[in-house]
């Protein structure tokens, strides 16, 4: 029997991996969603990347899910009069609205709605944090600080305001020409940068108007305070933990990233943990154990997706990392201490017909000899259920809509399966034992689990459980109407 790899792998595209050729080498090595990064590349570039993939997805009858990446706003230093400047700990200086260049006792600072959200004691930090400063006197158009860790400032470098939640939107004029495009293109999920509110998560499901999946990148300090709310609105989450690093001490980032994880299993959402997994892996064909072990702690705590950035969008070695993930994935998977983890953080909230079908259908399933839950699923819902249950066996993931089943594809344990539009339970039946078969989770010898609901075809109608043979034959005389 085929052994299924339950935790996805999100690669990104980019100039190292923007043609066919390579594009399909990744999805053969083990990617199942493909990332768009709006922060880089043109239009163009992105449209002829998302036909690749849809060729390749062509090829292989496979769904691949595509997520785009929305940029966000990019908060940045002006220039300076006569290059970079080294700010040592203990020197005063200043950022305004002056557009003059700047010099070694302040700089221009673009951005009045940090101004006015700044208090005294807040700290600004420069260029992801290497350089500190802690305001001491501010107005609606300076702020007067003093550095706190020294360094060298020069022009355009970023800022992070860790302390205040900023009246900004958290899409841009860019940002939302990008959704746009985005949506046009047919992209499965987008992910929203500078999410600090619900509110931002909101504006963007409007805009998107049900044409994508809205994720949540969770990289700011006010995000982490507001989760529970974020998650609420949100189709699923990105653990940004880059961000997330600078804005916060780097050694607090371990725990929100647990927390944020099991949140997130326990609302049967999914959840990619981001940033630096493989990263010796842009300029090395081998990672470190650091890092290995750090893909490896995802994986233990249960989340759906693990990604690469700059490995496979920029590195010598894309095809290579994801093979490096992959097989990371594989032995972690295969250890029973990952069961055993997985099993003792299950999520025990049960409050619809649905959610007591599934998981009675993974009772069964590790009670007796079953070799798939094969779930029909009209909007997705039900497959995600089955998935936050990290049942042992195979989940098969059965959908009329495409768009449904791209979705799936960032969802832990599920193999999607693109099926004809179904009347009756009888063919259901039949069509998921075929699936079993053909995907090579069981032969004809074993039994699935099938769950549908009755009508055909109406979302949330999730009422049907059934054992099944996976031989035809014994369906036919069987299965009632």
């Amino acid at each position: 029997m085929r052994r299924h790899r339950k935790v996805k792998i999100v690669a990104t595209l980019g100039p190292a991996s923007s043609d066919f050729a390579t594009i399909r080498a990744l999805f053969e090595a083990g990617a199942d969603v493909f990332r768009l990064n709006m922060s880089h590349g043109t239009h163009e570039e992105q449209r002829a990347r998302y036909e690749i993939i849809r060729k390749v997805e062509a090829e292989s009858g496979r769904p691949i899910a595509v997520l785009a990446d929305l940029q966000g706003p990019k908060l940045r230093v002006g220039t300076f009069a006569d290059g970079p400047h080294d700010l040592v700990e203990g020197q005063g200086f200043r950022f305004d609205l002056d557009a003059t260049p700047g010099d070694a006792t302040r700089v221009q600072l673009p951005h009045p709605e940090i101004f006015a959200a700044l208090e005294p004691g807040a700290e600004l930090l420069v260029n992801d944090g290497k350089i500190r400063l802690r305001v001491q006197a501010c107005g609606s158009d300076f702020a007067d600080c003093t550095v706190t860790a020294g360094g060298p400032i020069s022009n355009r470098k970023g800022v992070n305001v860790p302390d205040v939640v900023l009246p900004l939107a958290a899409l841009s004029d860019k940002d939302r020409d990008d959704l746009e495009f985005a949506c046009g293109l047919g992209v499965d999920w987008l992910a929203l940068s500078f999410v600090q509110r619900p509110e931002d998560v909101i504006e963007a499901r409007e805009l998107a108007k049900g044409r994508a999946a809205i994720l949540s990148k969770i990289e700011k300090p006010a995000a982490v305070r507001a989760f529970s709310d974020i998650l609420k609105v949100s189709d699923g989450i990105m653990v940004a933990r880059g961000d997330l690093g600078v804005e916060l001490p780097v050694h607090s980032v371990p725990p929100i990233q647990k927390r944020l994880v099991r949140a997130c299993r326990a609302a049967a959402k999914p959840v990619i943990v981001a940033t630096q997994m493989l990263e010796s892996m842009i300029e090395s064909p081998m990672p470190t154990r650091a890092e290995v072990s750090d893909v490896a702690t995802a994986i233990y705590e249960g989340a759906d997706a693990v990604m690469l950035s700059a490995e496979s969008a920029a590195g010598a070695y894309p095809v290579e990392a994801v093979g490096t993930m992959d097989s990371v994935a594989r032995s972690v998977e295969g250890d029973p201490t990952y069961r055993e983890i997985i099993e003792s953080s299950r999520s025990a909230k049960r409050q619809t017909v649905a959610d007591g079908i599934v998981a009675a259908a993974r009772e069964i399933a590790e009670t007796t000899d079953i070799s798939a839950i094969c779930a029909f699923t009209q909007s997705g819902t039900t497959g995600s259920l089955v998935a936050r249950e990290r049942p042992r066996v195979a989940i098969i993931a059965m959908s009329s809509e495409e768009r449904t089943l791209r979705r799936l594809c960032l969802t832990w344990g599920t193999h999607c399966v693109l099926t004809p539009s179904l009347e009756r339970f009888k063919q259901a039946v039949v069509n998921a034992a075929k699936a079993a078969r053909d995907f090579g989770f069981a032969d004809e010898n074993n039994q699935i689990v099938v769950m549908a609901g009755v009508p055909f075809n109406v979302p949330g109608t999730t009422n049907i459980l059934r054992i099944a043979p996976c031989d035809e034959r014994l369906i036919y005389r069987t299965d009632p109407e």
